[in-house]
């Protein structure tokens, strides 16, 4: 990518705050309703089992969805797209307050999943049409940051809602933050493609597109490295209510406002990489960034065990706090990459970030042994392999200064 592709339409800080609340749309749908699970099954008379269903059908939807949308976005523009995916989402959402039942339930979730993913498969798209690659990574730095604040205030938000309105009025929520979110894109975010950069080829053909990025080592070594150290966001999700609830004695309010305290490090984080980024590639910051989590993680796991809840909450808010910035720069090395099919290429970043915090979550659950070792060794084991893919990988990598 040389150029932007047109003028930016609005004031930058806008853009990403708009577009990140639209990549936000899979961590408040998911993680907001954790803490109602018991709630929903007695409600609606349904197993423990068929509950955790609509989370498994939820993250199914987010993969596929995003497969879908990415050759759309490619042949069709990014607007039309993206506005009938919050439209889906949004209804979607109001429909599961009145569901009976929980197979509806079910049904439901996977179609807002279907409907919320255009906004995190969109918005990058979005930013690498009206970006360079450089300018690209401080941008996806904001929005990142915004999108990473979901997973760590939507518990504490979920958690007060069920209390004081149930688990309905959770999803009551999703369908507001949905119109908003639709309102501001159909008054302020207009087409990013023009007509004659749309890919005009058939289904086959668009599929051959996502063969070709698979096998570009300039698009799969940063998207992997991204992807793993995103999942650590993932494995401290499903493995922290054990670890800082039942370990160190922590109750609902207090776990919740902790998770709070990682926004904190996230925003100092994403705050100090864009001043990088303005005088380092992202290939230079994200090397640097990477060697700083493996370290954080080597010395978590060694204070797994430590008694003092401050003494392990360092090493580990410092590691989290970094997932924006690597989650940014990785994702713009890739997005250069495919830059001749854009879509297609944050749709595949998109599933693979999706998948390794799938594996890993599941990981979590099944490695559970009654200590903190199956979450701080997993976030090692993340750490470990993105620097194995990123610095083993080659250096050819898109975006190297």
């Amino acid at each position: 990518m040389n150029d932007r592709s047109q003028p930016c339409p609005l004031p930058q800080g806008l853009l990403t705050t708009i577009l990140g609340a639209l990549a936000a749309f899979a961590p408040f749908a998911t993680d907001m309703y954790l803490s109602s699970f018991p709630s929903i099954a007695r409600d609606l008379s349904a197993e423990p089992g068929q509950v955790q269903l609509t989370l498994s059908v939820f993250f199914f939807g987010l993969g596929a969805g995003q497969l879908i949308y990415g050759p759309l976005i490619d042949r069709f523009g990014r607007r039309r797209p993206l506005l009938a995916g919050i439209a889906l989402y949004v209804l979607s959402s109001a429909l599961v307050v009145a569901t009976p039942n929980i197979l509806g339930f079910v049904a439901l979730r996977l179609l807002q999943a279907v409907g919320g993913c255009a906004g995190m498969v969109i918005s990058r798209a979005i930013i690498g049409d009206l970006f360079e690659w450089k300018a690209a990574a401080r941008a996806l730095a904001s929005l990142m940051l915004v999108q990473g604040l979901g997973p760590i205030l939507a518990p504490i938000l979920g958690g007060y809602i069920l209390t004081f309105a149930g688990w309905r009025m959770i999803f009551w929520f999703l369908v507001l933050f949905g119109a908003l979110c639709f309102a501001a894109v159909l008054l302020l975010i207009p087409e990013t493609l023009p007509p004659e950069k749309r890919r005009r080829e058939g289904p086959g053909r668009m599929l051959r597109v996502f063969a070709t990025l698979l096998v570009r080592r300039d698009f799969i070594v940063p998207t992997l490295a991204g992807s793993l150290i995103i999942a650590e966001m993932f494995a401290f999700i499903s493995g922290s209510p054990f670890v800082l609830m039942t370990l160190h004695g922590l109750n609902q309010q207090e776990y919740g406002w902790l998770f709070g305290l990682n926004a904190v490090g996230m925003t100092a984080a994403a705050a100090v990489g864009r001043i990088l980024l303005r005088h380092f590639s992202p290939r230079q910051v994200l090397a640097v960034a990477l060697c700083c989590v493996l370290g954080l993680a080597a010395v978590l796991v060694a204070l797994a065990d430590t008694p003092s809840l401050a003494l392990l909450m360092l090493p580990l808010c410092l590691c989290l706090a970094l997932n924006p910035l690597i989650g940014a720069t990785s994702t713009a090395m890739a997005m250069a990459a495919g830059r001749d099919a854009t879509g297609s290429a944050s749709a595949l970043i998109g599933v693979m970030q999706f998948g390794f915090a799938s594996l890993v979550s599941a990981l979590v659950g099944l490695l559970h042994n009654g200590t903190p070792y199956p979450m701080t060794g997993v976030i090692l084991g993340c750490g470990l392999a993105a620097c194995a893919v990123f610095f083993c990988g080659g250096r050819r990598t898109a975006g190297r200064a």
